[in-house]
């Protein structure tokens, strides 16, 4: 399958998702297997949100791009095992120039990030002489190369309010986060780019809704990229929808909000695998995912063998140049200083 890009952009083959068929024992010896090696070469292995459980369970640590981000600036490994995608361990090898940085699998891209080049940013700022380009964290290098300020769900919001008042903003490249941005900053000038992640664009409003009907007491947790956000952002404006219990915030907010609110069960509108993570800190709570189809083919490239294949035979490295890094740099460190 592949994937058009959206208002310009590259298009991307959506992998096919290899189905492991794995025993306890295979994946307690490959983890143990993993650990060995890393801690041989001096590695710290980072895992997304999104990532295989069992990928989740042998890294250092697991968190959201902005988490990610932080630990590979000030992490004092020598090789960083990114198990994520390619836009993030771009990001750590931006971040930790000096570290070697391995990508287990080369086919983990991010339909999100291929929906804008360099150079469609280029001809946008020519279009808005003086606006300030801010860009998710959702991008290659090379478009990063071009942003003052790179944001992610979690502190897009800390980004918007650092910038002056009476300055534009071009944001991109997710059409959801943006317009969720609008809504909640009104007074603010945005300009919103036409991307979006295929999985989180798929979570429209009537397949959350068939969730909630089946479960009327769970509390709803959903991300700002989801399909079906704008919409009950504007239900609740309206007074249509009760926003008890309905929270739209990011993958890290979702995991504080099921350990923090007392309710039993939970509606999860994202990537369906940041629920291992939300099993693993409330085991006690159900978690219901609001499309049970959304999983990210290009996160779930990465395996466990192939994270022990990296750190064995020193595979892939991504490096950036050093120009475009250098130019990258500013605008994410300007993201993790922020929220």
């Amino acid at each position: 399958m592949t994937l058009p890009a959206s208002n310009g952009g590259r298009t991307l083959t959506l992998p096919v998702i290899d189905a492991l068929e794995q025993t306890a024992s295979e994946i307690s010896a490959l983890q143990s297997e993993i650990r060995q090696l890393a801690r041989a070469r001096n590695a710290v292995v980072l895992a997304h949100n999104y990532q295989r459980a069992e990928v989740q369970d042998v890294a250092d640590y697991v968190g959201d791009s902005l988490g990610l981000s932080r630990q590979a600036a000030g992490t004092p490994a020598d090789v960083i095992i990114f198990c994520g995608v390619h836009f993030m361990a771009e990001t750590a090898a931006i971040l930790s120039p000096k570290k070697r940085v391995l990508l287990p699998d080369l086919r983990a891209g991010c339909s999100l990030a291929a929906t804008i080049t360099a150079e469609d940013v280029r001809e946008w700022k020519a279009q808005f002489p003086g606006y300030i380009a801010v860009g998710y964290v959702n991008t290659t290098a090379e478009v990063k190369a071009e942003l003052d300020y790179c944001c992610t769900s979690g502190n897009v919001l800390d980004v918007i309010d650092a910038i002056p008042a009476d300055k534009g903003i071009l944001f991109l490249p997710d059409f959801f986060l943006g317009s969720h941005v609008r809504r909640m900053r009104p007074e603010r000038r945005i300009e919103v780019w036409m991307g979006e992640c295929h999985v989180h664009k798929g979570i429209r409003p009537e397949v959350l809704n068939k969730a909630r009907a089946a479960y009327p007491e769970a509390e709803v947790l959903v991300h700002p990229e989801c399909g079906c956000a704008g919409q009950l952002i504007y239900s609740m404006g309206l007074g249509d929808i009760d926003p008890e219990g309905l929270h739209i915030t990011s993958t890290e907010g979702m995991i504080r909000k099921v350990t923090e609110r007392p309710a039993r069960q939970f509606i999860v509108a994202t990537e369906t695998g940041i629920m291992h993570r939300m099993q693993q800190v409330a085991p006690e709570k159900q978690f219901i995912p609001a499309d049970p189809e959304a999983v990210c083919a290009f996160m779930k490239t990465i395996t466990l063998p192939g994270v022990r294949d990296s750190l064995a035979l020193d595979r892939y490295h991504v490096t950036v140049p050093p120009e475009t890094a250098s130019r990258a740099r500013r605008a994410i460190d300007r993201m993790v200083a922020l929220g």
